[in-house]
């Protein structure tokens, strides 16, 4: 059972490595561990979910924890329903193919239980499956909680001109977020692909960070004349943004955008970005008037530093965006409306708002095999000593024309390098150069 507790949440082949009898156990230990009340659950489109639900609702259960169940769900609606809840789990794999599936665990106010506050206890508890059973039964309780989730999120739209956005829900949960949005009296029109929930992933992986997979909606935008596409993954809690050309910007761009809108109105207020976003990032921040605040990669370590530093808002490099009205948790909507208010206020399009934003040239995430991570590090430590040095997460040198990252995989012997430099010439010959001593250390 040890091996699908990870970094961040669960996950592991079903049903070899999570089946109904090891959910029922984590049921119990998520129970006791959090000291649990009530409880919310929801899960996304797998066919082995909803067993994989019930089997946990029933652990919780046993424990006299109150459970709300709400069915299938995004993962940012179950954090939202499940903020004040003593705990909120959603059963879901995100944008792993079948047979994969797993669980991300929260605890009041949708506070992530990761690896480093309290995951690994939960595995220990589950494994001992030493429990004693309540006095009397919790209570089962459904809720249906997605338009309370719309209405609340388009409390930050404030466009006055009509806006067309494809939406690819790539046959994820965002599918229905997306589809009772569209129902909605505003001047957004949600154009739809994939929104059908299909845990096969017939179109293509539910893993906009693949930027193949985004050719679908890149030509739908470009069929459609849409303003943007927006693309996300399997349980709806990341997304992509392409402008009106169909052309892909990084998640770092946009965080400078949305930060960009919320500082418009919250002027001083604390963004968080992650160590591999770009340098334009803080720059942005600071020249609307922010303080920006870098910060180590995961969701856990990121929704626990915007508590630390009494954050609004903070962006991730894989897409992640997360929100301090939305309990500090990811919510795709407020992505997608902070970039349109910002748009529609300065009457620009999306590739207008971003040119001015693309001035530095990066390598993206390049992942190679090491026998020794560590050692490899030293390496590098020694090699670059004349930079600004930073061990917040792995090892990130910085000098006036450019930096890098390297950053050990949590799950595997995997370096995850990102370099980024003033130049494209400068950037790839760095690149080179850092690769060739980092490979020399391969397995």
């Amino acid at each position: 059972m040890k091996e699908i507790f990870k970094a961040y949440d669960v996950r592991g082949a079903y049903p070899d490595k999570i089946n109904e009898p090891i959910a029922r156990r984590i049921g119990l230990a998520i129970a006791e561990f959090l000291d649990c009340r009530n409880a919310l659950v929801g899960h996304d489109m797998r066919r082995s979910s909803p067993p994989l639900s019930e089997a946990l609702i029933e652990g919780l259960r046993t424990l006299g924890v109150d459970v709300t169940a709400i069915g299938q769900a995004s993962s940012p609606l179950v954090y939202f329903a499940g903020a004040h809840h003593d705990c909120a789990v959603a059963v879901t794999a995100s944008h792993n193919p079948p047979p994969d599936n797993g669980m991300k665990i929260c605890g009041r106010e949708a506070l992530p239980i990761g690896s480093a506050n309290g995951l690994l206890r939960i595995a220990e508890l589950a494994m001992a499956d030493r429990f004693t059973p309540a006095a009397t039964m919790g209570s089962l309780a459904s809720e249906a909680p997605r338009e309370r989730f719309v209405s609340s999120s388009l409390e930050a739209l404030h466009i006055k001109r009509p806006f067309k956005v494809v939406v690819d829900a790539a046959n994820g949960m965002g599918g229905l977020d997306y589809e009772a949005l569209s129902h909605r009296d505003t001047p957004l029109q949600i154009v739809p692909l994939y929104f059908e929930p299909d845990d096969s992933f017939p179109h293509h992986e539910a893993n906009p960070l693949n930027f193949d997979t985004l050719e679908d909606l890149q030509a739908a935008v470009r069929r459609e004349r849409a303003d943007l596409g927006l693309a996300l993954d399997g349980d709806g809690d990341r997304c992509f943004f392409v402008d009106e050309r169909g052309e892909i910007l990084t998640a770092d761009l946009i965080t400078a955008l949305i930060a960009e809108d919320i500082l418009s109105t919250r002027p001083g207020a604390t963004i968080l970005h992650d160590l591999r976003s770009s340098r334009v990032v803080r720059e942005e921040i600071e020249e609307a008037g922010g303080r920006a605040v870098e910060c180590r990669v995961g969701h856990a370590f990121i929704k626990q530093a915007l508590r630390d530093e009494a954050g609004v808002f903070a962006g991730e490099l894989s897409g992640h965006f997360y929100f301090k009205e939305s309990s500090y948790a990811e919510n795709t909507f407020l992505a997608l409306f902070r970039v349109l208010n910002l748009l529609d206020d300065r009457r620009l399009t999306l590739s207008e708002a971003a040119l001015p934003l693309r001035r530095y040239h990066s390598s993206g995430e390049i992942n190679s095999r090491v026998r020794d991570t560590r050692a490899v590090l030293d390496e590098l430590e020694k090699r670059y000593d004349g930079g600004q040095v930073s061990h917040l997460d792995g090892l990130k040198i910085s000098f006036d024309q450019w930096w890098f990252n390297a950053r050990p995989s949590n799950t595997e012997p995997v370096l995850r390098l990102v370099l980024e430099a003033s130049t494209r010439e400068l950037m790839e010959r760095q690149r080179d150069e850092l690769l060739e001593i980092i490979r020399d250390g391969s397995a």
